[in-house]
């Protein structure tokens, strides 16, 4: 049996018990539009359908979005049946290359003009890696976290900035997925699968720049619209983006700690670039000053009015450090490979017995191996603990930020020092540390290292024993 045998099964089987027509079905496939349409009917559907393909959904599929979306129900019996699963990764790992292919040939041009990398985001799309995280039964590639990571560390060997824009596309899909509304994820989720749906993050306001915690502007609301009026002073790469996730003061708050997180579609909004960007690195995220304007339907809140914090706690905090971490760790390991192949290419006529070059060699490795493993160890706990909150996992996910943005950025300079002013100085050298160099310059501020540390300082005062996790 094929997916398409399982839709046309699920759409006959819909018609029969709704007393409709399959072809009517199979052109809206919203169940809650038929009048016939009600609970008892949806369960009436499960049972005919799990006899008829002899297969019984899991108590945990009966989500209200899988009983009154016809390609949702699909998605499941496709997935019971073994017709959908998530990518295999040696099938994902040629997917990024294809991705990388792009990214070389435009990587030297995106950094000189500091425009956004097109080319890479329409390969982005076309090979379905928007959907990288994106569950199978809504079209994705099924993959987790650790996936993710990989990804955006491969492709941050040859572009900083395309590795960026990927991994905080993946955290704003992961808040979807994790937080939204049934019938938001239904509406999103294939879309961001099938690469339409490209997301930025709208979470800086001046005064505050990237807290994401408080919010000074506030976002109002009567029965069944929001009105959003939002000024951001970075929002990488924001006037490329398909949709957005915006951070605002809740509506009949004036505390900016209430704080809520909504979806607006391009489409949605009046949309403005108000300033430029010519930075010193990570030129080709094109993170522009931006105003979004416009009314949403109300039901395009994610999660609770007022509860971002919970969001940001459980997901975007992680997913930020940890996914800005591997995309700093791909940049200093495709500068070590470039300088480690050209040094054995033996075209430079450096004497490989050196021990000062080999010392300098081995604390470059050194630093990179572990920022690695750090990143996989906090991947790990982040995985496995309910309770992101608590101050030892705080500081280890803190950790991986403020060591990640020292240790690689120390690591492409040391290189530099290695390959001299010719190889590792000039811009023009095929090793490319100089753009390195650069990009990798930004780590220390993104979330400014300053902030953290007085943020840590505090964690570590109520953590008196001195717990590790």
């Amino acid at each position: 049996m094929s997916s398409n045998n399982v839709r046309d099964t699920v759409v006959a089987t819909v018609a029969r018990v709704l007393d409709v027509t399959p072809e009517a079905v199979a052109g809206n496939g919203a169940l809650r539009s038929y009048p016939t349409f009600n609970s008892f009917r949806a369960m009436e559907i499960v049972e005919r359908l799990e006899d008829d393909l002899e297969v019984q959904l899991d108590p945990g599929d009966l989500t209200p979005d899988a009983l009154s979306q016809v390609d949702v129900l699909s998605r499941r019996f496709e997935r019971l049946l073994g017709l959908t699963t998530a990518a295999a990764p040696d099938d994902i790992a040629a997917l990024v290359e294809r991705v990388r292919t792009v990214v070389r040939a435009h990587a030297a041009d995106t950094d000189r003009d500091a425009v956004f990398p097109e080319a890479a985001l329409a390969e982005l799309r076309e090979t379905g890696l928007l959907g990288l995280t994106v569950p199978v039964e809504y079209g994705g590639l099924g993959a987790g976290t650790d996936d993710m990571l990989r990804v955006a560390a491969q492709l941050s060997r040859d572009c900083m900035s395309v590795g960026m824009i990927f991994a905080m596309h993946c955290q704003q899909t992961a808040a979807l997925v994790e937080h939204a509304a049934p019938a938001l994820r239904s509406q999103l989720l294939p879309r961001v699968a099938k690469g339409e749906l490209y997301l930025a993050s709208v979470t800086t306001e001046a005064g505050k720049g990237g807290h994401l915690l408080t919010s000074g502007a506030p976002l109002t609301a009567d029965a069944d619209t929001l009105h959003l009026d939002r000024l951001a002073p970075v929002v990488t790469g924001g006037a490329h983006a398909d949709g957005y996730l915006i951070t605002m003061q809740a509506p009949g708050t004036d505390s900016d700690a209430r704080v809520s997180l909504v979806y607006a579609d391009r489409q949605q909004l009046g949309t403005t670039v108000t300033g430029g960007w010519d930075p010193l690195g990570m030129r080709a995220t094109h993170s522009v000053p931006m105003r979004l304007t416009g009314d949403l339907p109300a039901d395009q809140v994610v999660g609770e009015h007022g509860g971002a914090r919970e969001i940001i706690l459980r997901t975007f905090g992680p997913l930020a450090h940890l996914g800005w971490s591997a995309c700093w760790l791909g940049t200093a390991d495709g500068a070590l490979a470039r300088t480690v192949r050209s040094l054995r290419s033996g075209r430079e006529r450096r004497d490989l017995e050196s021990e000062l070059l080999r010392r300098r060699l081995s604390r470059v490795r050194q630093r990179l191996d572990s920022v690695h493993a750090l990143i996989s160890h906090a991947s790990g706990v982040v995985a496995g603990t309910a309770d992101l909150s608590a101050p030892p996992v705080q500081l280890l996910l803190n950790a991986v930020k403020l060591t990640a943005s020292e240790q690689c950025l120390a690591a492409v300079d040391e290189l530099v020092e290695l390959a001299g002013l010719r190889h590792g100085y000039q811009r023009t050298s095929p090793l490319a540390l100089e753009r390195a160099l650069r990009d990798l310059r930004s780590a220390s501020l993104n979330y400014g290292n300053d902030r953290l540390h007085a943020a840590d300082g505090a964690l570590v005062l109520m953590d008196q024993d001195v717990h590790h996790v």
